[in-house]
Formats: C-alpha cells, sequence, structure tokens
C-alpha cells in the first residue's frame, strides 16, 4: 500500500472533549470532505458531519482509508485499540497519539514500526486559541509533518518539544486551562460578592485573563515584574496580593501542576 492516495486527510478516531477541539479546528481547516470521524456517541459524530460534511466511517475504514490517524481516546484503552487498529493501517498512514503518559515507543511497540507524532493539546483549540504540544519518531516524513501541522494550524500555536519534556509541559498547557477557569470561575463569584451581575464578572475576569497572558508573551517581561508594575505602594492590588499569597496561591498552583505530572507518570506504568 505504499504510496496509495488516501481518500480522506484525517481520520479522529474519539472526538470527545479533546479529540473533538482537534477535530472541530481541523474541519476548519482543510477542505471540505477530508476528514472523517468515529465514535461510539453517534451525536457527536453526527455533529461534524452536519457541519462540517465530514464523514462518518467505523474506527476500521478511518485505519485503512487516512493519511493521517488522530487516536482521540483515553490512555487507559490506547492499548486495547491499537491492537484492534493494526492489522487494519494502512502503512502510508501516520500515526497521532494525544494519550497522556503513552511514549512514542510504547505506540510503536503496539502499531509496529511506522511514523508516529505524539501530540499534547488542550481544549482552547476548539476556539482556534489553543497550545499543540508535538514530537515525531524519525519515521515521519518532512512533508507529512509540514501538512499535518498546517491542518492542525486552525488550533492555536504548533509548539516542538523533545518527548522527554512533553509529560512536564502538559502538566502547565494540557492541565492548566481547567486551573484557568478555576481561577475565573473564583474571580467572578468574588465580583458577585461585591455586587457585580454575575455574567459581567465572568466576562471582566475572562477578559483580565486574556490579557494578562498577551502582556507576557507580547512584551516579554517576566510576570513578577508585571505585577509588580500594577501594585502601587499602600493601593489596593498589593492588598489583594498578600491575601492571595496568605491563601497560599502560589504553593497551590505549583502544587497542581506536579500532581498532574505526576499522575501522568503513573499512566506510564
Amino acid at each position: 500500500m505504499k504510496g496509495k492516495t488516501m481518500k480522506y486527510e484525517f481520520g479522529f478516531i474519539g472526538v470527545g472533549n479533546m479529540g473533538g477541539a482537534i477535530a472541530d479546528a481541523v474541519c476548519r481547516t482543510v477542505a471540505a470532505g477530508s476528514v472523517a470521524v468515529c465514535d461510539p456517541d453517534e451525536k457527536k459524530t453526527s455533529a461534524f458531519k452536519e457541519k462540517y460534511g465530514a464523514a462518518v466511517l467505523s474506527s476500521d475504514e478511518i485505519a485503512a482509508s487516512c493519511r493521517f490517524l488522530v487516536l482521540g481516546v483515553k490512555p487507559q484503552v490506547l492499548p486495547a485499540v491499537m491492537k484492534d487498529l493494526r492489522p487494519k493501517l494502512s502503512e502510508a498512514t501516520v500515526v497521532v497519539s494525544m494519550a497522556a503518559g503513552i511514549s512514542i515507543a510504547a505506540i510503536e511497540g503496539g502499531l509496529s514500526s511506522r511514523p508516529v507524532v505524539r501530540i499534547m493539546p488542550n481544549t482552547p483549540c476548539a476556539v482556534g486559541h489553543g497550545l499543540i504540544l508535538y514530537h515525531p519518531n524519525a519515521l515521519v516524513k518532512e512533508d507529512d509533518l509540514t501538512a499535518l501541522l498546517a491542518g492542525f494550524a486552525g488550533a492555536g500555536t504548533l509548539c516542538p518539544i523533545a518527548e522527554d519534556k512533553i509529560d512536564a509541559a502538559s502538566a502547565v498547557s494540557g492541565c492548566g486551562p481547567a486551573f484557568a477557569y478555576l481561577f475565573v470561575e473564583a474571580l467572578a463569584d468574588a465580583g458577585v460578592e461585591c455586587g457585580l451581575a454575575r455574567a459581567d464578572a465572568q466576562k471582566f475576569a475572562a477578559l483580565m485573563l486574556e490579557g494578562s497572558a498577551k502582556m507576557v508573551l507580547e512584551t516579554g517581561r517576566h510576570p513578577g515584574e508585571l505585577k509588580d508594575a500594577v501594585c502601587s505602594p499602600g493601593g489596593t492590588t498589593i492588598a489583594g496580593v498578600r491575601a492571595l499569597e496568605e491563601g497560599g496561591f502560589r504553593s497551590a498552583a505549583m502544587n497542581a501542576v506536579r500532581a498532574a505530572y505526576l499522575r501522568t507518570l503513573e499512566l506510564k506504568k
């Protein structure tokens, strides 16, 4: 089957929260009709068919007919999925895995030696402002990697990373949105307590977080320096910073990332 032209550019097995976010971004980027999806939840696959014209196929059909096979299944079930797909995969297919804690070596072992790209995305990919960390194995051709990244471009920022750093990085970027949502929710709750309408408080908190993140990225200044610039002597902001420190804010944030990283390591066992 080498050199065979594949019927679909991208095939997704699993379009839940994370797989669905990537599939949504890809469908906004590539030509209509070049994406196929598969998921036990028919409502999810039907949504992709109605919105983008994606083909709804079985996992076997996707394995045999897609240039890029994106596995959006949970780490716990990935070994069984690979065992089932192995005899059906086209030799031309590049396998893309987003399973936390599952190494490229483990995927190669489950599917035989073949082109594999390990990615760690986050849910903001669904709105085009996400981050996808990626690492290809040596069998991935340059033109395939270029095409894959072009298809993912609608998801947001794409960052290459050494595989031995991907677990630590994903504890920040992949799990981090949940921590950020908690922060936005907490700020909104406080705004409501102070008299703001819920919708306004949530909007203000989210826009503040978006703008602050852009300040870090676009100015290149250290977050501590940017924080100091907001804190006037004896002012309101430094009073709030002290309250956060008394509540162990930074320690709690560091513990959250470490806990996520350690859990990833557990999944490897």
